[in-house]
């Protein structure tokens, strides 16, 4: 049983991007769903959908990289976990790397990256970093 699923996803994202996997698998829920539209919206990744698997459904990811193979992801960092939730009103988000990165937050009104955050006036909690 896994305590942290969001941190397991983002390992695994870490991982299948460092051999340059063109897709991974990962166990599906409602958060990881939120997580993956996010970063197709924002164009870390190609595409996103369900596909059946043993012994539960899996989420699969098409992960996204350059013309010349380089990474798109080139870091995805946790920041809040179990033990120690992290949240941020609106006006305290801060573009990450100066705009290139965004933070992952989890609202009221579902899972949204920091950009539409400060449109919609938004703070949550914060799930993670990706740049």
């Amino acid at each position: 049983m896994l305590t942290d699923p969001i941190a397991d996803m983002l390992t695994r994202i870490r991982n299948a991007v460092a051999i340059e996997r063109p897709h991974v698998d990962i166990p599906v829920s409602k958060v990881k769903r939120g997580l993956a539209d996010v970063l197709k919206r924002e164009g870390y990744i190609w595409d996103w959908k369900e596909v059946d698997g043993k012994p539960s459904a899996q989420l699969r990811l098409e992960l996204k990289y350059g013309p010349s193979g380089e990474r798109l992801i080139q870091r995805i960092r946790r920041v809040s976990c179990p033990g120690r939730r992290v949240y941020r009103q609106s006006k305290d988000l801060r573009p990450v790397l100066n705009g290139l990165g965004i933070v992952i937050l989890s609202t009221s009104r579902g899972v949204i990256s920091d950009r539409e955050a400060r449109q919609r006036n938004l703070g949550g909690e914060v799930l993670c970093e990706v740049w």
